[in-house]
């Protein structure tokens, strides 16, 4: 019994070795019969219960312990295991017969301990690549923080080394860590759980950050985080602003580049939405970018248009213009502007000077909507024979080397761009033709006042090259990104529309020249008389419909037009204008307004059969259209005119013709109400009282 006492350490006395090798020499003090039973209490195979001990030991090997527990690892009284069922939740527990006080003192430093394993996990799984790069700099982060951390329990086991480290002295340095643990811990658990990268770990931050305004010192950790972990996203974005190249391996950028929609494609598909859908916005934006991401996504585009181009250009590049941070001063902001200034202007140059823009669409203007109206005529009066024909039997080869040609022999010789203009044959009337065609009319009108059946009951039973003829017009890139298939084929369906009127005219002077020739052979009577009159009244018609086209619609807006794009600033303000004029033009010409359009097809269509019936039943001038109309000839003498069949057909077509016309009067002066621009027309036409 001498020899156990003699063995047992002086409690009072001395402090217990803490290295571990003091729990395998000392012995537990002789158990009075007073004392609890411990045996039951004895913890991780230690046969040393730490309630045996006083209560100042018990503080030394809590103490120990806690430094163990503050970086993850258990002691011999202290233990640490996952909870079932859940990957970010840990259970700290301490023996029961721990002294209650210090107890309670650790398991205050227990939710630490628990943020430190968490956040320790988090960097291991998120430093690998397929992470990501911001959550990968995030990760670089954290481990920075946990390297001070545990720098900071290296100094406590230091002072603990010297007996200079109490229970409270411990918690009364670990508290200030413990809420920027705990909102660190927050973050990468929500990371976690729904998988976030790229801008949404970035928001998510920036969200945590906001929220821990009362808290200086968490916040201004949190935004340290923030900008750590924008860092390679800054990069991103710095070589998309600066060079228009995205360099985004994982997949993280806010704008998103699809290799599937091509340039070529412009030209070719009418639906081809390359420029809005080659690079375009993802749904997550950072928060810090959000308000300029549209300006980002152009700035990137208008110099990968210039990459494309073979013009190799990069926004100047300087110290201050480095996107180091997204600081409260917005300087990143000035820097995003800046360089999209430089890029829309030197893209805005290099179509005006390299490619001559403006020379283009003057051209499109010349031939498209009839500015320049003389290779048109000359075509039309060697073409003839060509588009009287079925659309399917029209040799296209024929018709391109009759309007070359024209072109050539014309005033249009001098213009550099005629080239560029070929034939085009359709299939489909005028109205057919708009029926079928997408995207013109965003309210729907169009399509559901065209449908198939109204306009089955207004096709012609057999149509020509004269309904269906066009003109195309080559356009290159970069220029077929403002002028695409889809808006060429707003120009075709305007050409369309005059080439027919033109048609229609030229047919009524035919007819009138017919009426001029039975004059001069003294045929002259009632039915020739009123033949007259009526085909000076359809002349009047389609000629204020012509006039009313050309000088009241086409020019008016082309200058307006041409003016803004003088002084437009991007490539983005040219398509708007450029766009808004062709759909204004379109509705203004009544090729948007399918009940007005009717009444106007109609009418035309009264008119050729008029100019058809009067050359059949005034024969007066041997073939008429072959002659040159400008140039006198004295009329060939041929068989008397049949008064009688005349007149009546006469007065057919006049009755029909005044009853259309009549009717159309109302149908402008109801729509002008909505569309004021059809008062003109109506005040033009102003038809007969019935």
């Amino acid at each position: 019994m001498e020899e156990t006492t003699s063995t047992t350490p002086r409690w009072n006395h001395e402090r217990p070795f803490l290295t571990g090798q003091f729990y395998r020499d000392a012995k537990p003090p002789p158990r009075t019969s007073g004392s609890k039973s411990v045996a039951s209490e004895s913890y991780r195979g230690s046969d040393i219960a730490i309630g045996s001990y006083p209560v100042a030991v018990q503080e030394l090997l809590i103490v120990d312990d806690m430094l163990s527990a503050l970086v993850g690892i258990e002691g011999r009284f202290i233990s640490i295991r996952k909870e079932r069922g859940t990957e970010d939740h840990f259970i700290f527990q301490i023996v029961p017969s721990t002294d209650l006080a210090l107890r309670e003192l650790a398991q205050r430093m227990f939710p630490l301990c628990e943020n430190y394993i968490l956040i320790d996990q988090f960097i291991e799984a998120k430093s690998h690549f397929k992470n990501g790069l911001v959550n990968q700099a995030f990760a670089a982060a954290l481990r920075a923080l946990l390297l001070d951390y545990q720098t900071m329990v290296a100094q406590l086991e230091h002072q603990f080394r010297l007996g200079r480290l109490s229970v409270q002295g411990l918690w009364f340095f670990c508290q200030p860590m413990i809420g920027s643990m705990h909102a660190l811990s927050t973050v990468i658990k929500q990371i976690s759980t729904d998988d976030l990268s790229g801008a949404a770990t970035l928001n998510l931050l920036q969200n945590q950050a906001r929220a821990m305004a009362g808290d200086c010192a968490v916040r201004t950790l949190l935004e340290k985080m923030t900008e750590c972990a924008s860092t390679p996203y800054l990069r991103i974005l710095e070589r998309w602003v600066y060079e228009g190249v995205i360099e985004d391996p994982y997949g993280e950028f806010f704008i998103s580049e699809d290799k599937s929609f091509m340039k070529e494609s412009l030209t070719q598909d009418y639906e081809a939405k390359y420029w809005k859908k080659r690079y375009s916005l993802k749904d997550s934006i950072p928060s810090f970018l959000s308000a300029v991401a549209g300006t980002v996504l152009t700035t990137g585009k208008y110099l990968n248009v210039m990459r494309e181009c073979g013009h190799n250009v990069q926004v100047p590049v300087t110290e201050n213009s480095k996107f180091m941070s997204f600081e409260s001063n917005h300087h990143y902001l000035e820097c995003i502007k800046s360089a999209h200034d430089f890029a829309s202007k030197e893209l805005l140059n290099l179509i005006k000077d390299k490619y001559d823009f403006f020379g283009k669409l003057r051209s499109m203007k010349h031939y498209l909507l009839l500015d320049q109206g003389d290779f048109l005529v000359h075509f039309m009066d060697i073409s003839r024979d060509e588009l009287a024909k079925r659309p399917e039997e029209i040799n296209v080869e024929k018709l391109q080397s009759l309007l070359e040609l024209a072109l050539r022999t014309t005033a249009a010789a001098a213009d550099p761009c005629h080239e560029d203009l070929a034939c085009s044959v359709e299939k489909d009337s005028l109205l057919k033709k708009l029926a079928t065609v997408k995207g013109l009319d965003p309210d729907g009108q169009l399509s559901a006042a065209t449908s198939d059946d109204s306009v089955d009951q207004m096709e012609p039973l057999s149509i020509t090259g004269l309904e269906t003829f066009s003109l195309s017009y080559k356009v290159q890139w970069p220029l077929s990104i403002i002028i695409s298939r889809k808006v060429l084929a707003k120009y075709q369906l305007i050409f369309r529309f005059l080439f027919h009127c033109k048609h229609v005219s030229r047919q009524l002077c035919v007819a009138w020249q017919v009426h001029q020739g039975a004059r001069a052979l003294c045929t002259a009577g009632t039915a020739i008389s009123r033949s007259s009159v009526l085909c000076r009244s359809m002349l009047k018609f389609i000629n204020s419909v012509m006039h009313y086209l050309t000088f009241d619609v086409l020019e008016p807006n082309w200058h307006v037009m041409y003016s803004r794009l003088q002084s437009a600033k991007s490539i983005d303000e040219v398509i708007q204008y450029h766009d808004f004029f062709l759909d204004k033009c379109l509705r203004e010409c009544l090729l948007l307004l399918p009940h007005l359009l009717k009444k106007i097809e109609r009418l035309k269509s009264l008119c050729l059969q008029y100019s058809a019936a009067v050359k059949h039943l005034v024969p007066t001038i041997s073939d008429p259209e072959k002659s040159n109309l400008g140039r006198r000839r004295r009329p060939a003498l041929t068989p008397a005119v049949d008064g009688t069949r005349l007149l009546e057909s006469t007065l057919r077509f006049e009755r029909e013709f005044n009853r259309e016309l009549q009717s159309l009067g109302p149908a402008l002066s109801g729509t002008s109400r909505a569309e004021p621009f059809l008062t003109h027309l109506a005040q033009c036409l102003d038809p007969p009282p019935g």
